[in-house]
């Protein structure tokens, strides 16, 4: 199994206490232990009898083109089947159509276990999730009965189309057109590329959500409207979208990531004109929580082998005298730098999936509360975003590297499955907004244009923690406030030197973004080592936390202090240098 599910566990039932968090929430009949455990239980199964076996296979075969259709690695369809047969599509949709109203964080659960056994084929489904709630929040209530309905069932999946070739994150540029039509649809044309899941075998149609432009819209993107484009018509004809092509990439071959035409293709206004780029991130904010979440289940199933292989593997004798006398060579798992290297991994791994399930709290909060407790949620929501995808997706890729670098030449090639991780993982620090623009989003929007509320409701939590947590962990409560304070601090003068220049802004914003990134996961690491130091003595699970704690504290959240320097060292270094002399061999 790519995962641990005693780990998964001790964070949802002892360090964030779901059970409990849902009681606050006042839901009508909150999920209980019970019903988590039985979820965990069953996806597990799920995901390890019908998707884990088809990632490797899925990526040698990837997708083909046949007659025009795009067909899907073999068992891809059949999983879906059983997916469905499930109930497990519409966990967290509303009721009131077909869904079963769990709240968000319940279905992070599910979406881990199928991303860790099959990130391909876990993006199929995976995609239909921003779809549904764009229409749960913009659509009409007849754009809900009809496609709603369809999605949360599973016989309907959805794309986003967003990327055309001129115009990538910027979509402001999207020359895509929509012609109002007599019968109140839309005629829809323009191409749109990187379509994740754009077209497939698996569900009898595809819902794309698609930015256009009205024939009277203004410029960039006060300009752009959202359109649901069926695949097929709603009276069973088929509408003119079509793949242009399957991309040729270099992973995540399970997944037709397509070229779609459309072409006078009818579709059906979301919400008001020119308001489709609000609308988008109302998809595009859970799928980069979700983003974020793939770099951790990518770490976590390579950590997982790697971990496995640096037990077995048979190579030199320990600096330090023998450790194995009765074998031929010690273990690599004996070598300090293969214990580095999987410490880091591991503090990823459990660090980047405590911040993700924070996040996933703090949405629960958005829907169910009201007033100051949802306000203050939504701040740190907001504020957490391009950090959870920023940086989780960054070390995610660290970490399968490590992974590789442990397995050695026998990484390198395709039988043990490691390079299959580093190559899928690579995406994830592009797709739905690349680092650099989550920095300038975490920096721009999120920390100066707000006066830093997100940032300093953050540090309150954090110093709170670090009060609660000095007498059983000194070491890391000092250690804890210190960054807090150091945060805050590097903050307001990086913002005066904008104001003058915003070049000042762009050169320091990923470096911010890094910096921000080791501080959340202390924050993380430290209520992960509060709950388990107050755990029975000798226990070993436990010790392992507390001692992987003091390891991210003492070896990976030094990595500030360089991001520091950088960061203040300002954007002359990057714009003194002449165009030609950066260009010219």
């Amino acid at each position: 199994m790519p995962v641990s599910l005693n780990d998964m566990r001790f964070l949802i039932h002892d360090v964030l206490r779901y059970e409990q968090h849902y009681r606050s929430l006042g839901l009508q009949d909150p999920p209980n232990r019970e019903l988590i455990d039985a979820i965990i239980d069953e996806a597990a199964r799920f995901t390890e009898t019908e998707l884990a076996p088809l990632n490797e296979s899925g990526d040698a075969q990837g997708c083909r083109v046949v007659d025009g259709q795009v067909i899907t690695p073999d068992g891809f369809k059949q999983a879906y089947e059983t997916y469905i047969k499930g109930g497990w599509a519409g966990m967290s949709g509303d009721p009131a159509y077909g869904g079963q109203g769990l709240p968000d964080s319940v279905s992070i659960i599910l979406e881990e276990l199928m991303c860790s056994a099959n990130m391909a084929w876990t993006m199929y489904p995976g995609l239909s999730r921003g779809v549904i709630n764009a229409l749960e929040s913009h659509g009409s209530d007849e754009q809900k009965q009809i496609f709603l309905t369809k999605l949360l069932t599973g016989e309907w999946t959805g794309t986003m189309c967003l990327t055309e070739a001129q115009a990538g994150s910027d979509v402001g540029l999207a020359k895509t057109k929509a012609v109002p039509v007599a019968d109140g649809s839309y005629a829809v044309s323009g191409t749109k590329i990187f379509i994740s899941a754009g077209d497939h075998d698996m569900a009898e149609n595809i819902l794309h959500l698609v930015l256009a432009r009205l024939p009277d819209a203004p410029s960039g993107t006060r300009g752009i409207s959202m359109f649901v484009v069926p695949k097929i018509n709603l009276d069973g004809s088929r509408n003119s979208v079509s793949c242009g092509g399957i991309e040729k990439k270099m992973g995540i071959h399970g997944n037709a990531t397509c070229v779609l035409n459309f072409d006078a293709a009818k579709g059906y206004l979301i919400g008001e004109p020119n308001e489709g780029m609000r609308y988008m991130f109302t998809m595009m904010n859970g799928a980069r929580i979700v983003v974020g979440l793939q770099g951790v289940c990518l770490a976590e199933a390579a950590y997982l082998m790697a971990a496995d292989y640096a037990a077995d593997r048979e190579q030199m004798r320990s600096l330090s005298g023998p450790k194995a006398p009765d074998r031929p060579a010690d273990p690599i798992l004996v070598h300090p730098d293969v214990r580095r290297m999987l410490l880091v991994q591991k503090a990823i791994v459990e660090g980047g999936r405590a911040l993700v399930y924070y996040t996933a709290q703090l949405a629960d909060k958005v829907v169910a509360c009201r007033g100051e407790e949802q306000a203050r949620a939504e701040e740190l929501l907001d504020f957490l975003t391009p950090i959870v995808k920023g940086v989780l997706t960054e070390l995610g890729f660290e970490s399968v590297n490590h992974a590789m670098q442990i397995f050695g030449g026998h990484g390198f090639i395709r039988e043990t499955g490691v390079e299959q991780y580093v190559r899928d993982a690579r995406i994830t620090m592009i797709y739905e907004g690349t680092t650099q623009i989550q920095a300038l989003d975490l920096l721009g929007r999120k920390v100066l244009l707000t006066q830093g509320k997100g940032l300093m409701a953050f540090i309150g939590e954090i110093n709170d923690l670090a009060e609660a947590i000095k007498e059983p962990l000194p070491d890391i409560s000092v250690k804890l406030q210190e960054a807090a304070r150091e945060w805050a601090g590097l903050t307001l003068p990086l913002g005066n030197k904008a104001k003058e220049n915003l070049d000042e802004l762009g050169a320091a914003a990923v470096d911010y973004l890094f910096y921000s990134g080791y501080v959340t996961l202390a924050y993380c690491w430290a209520r992960i080592a509060q709950t388990a130091a107050a755990g029975p003595e000798g226990d070993q699970y436990l010790a392992g936390k507390l001692a992987t704690a003091r390891f991210y504290f003492a070896r990976i959240l030094p990595r500030t202090k360089s991001h520091k320097a950088a960061l203040e060292a300002g954007a002359d270094v990057l714009m003194s240098i002449s165009d030609e002399a950066l260009t010219s061999p």
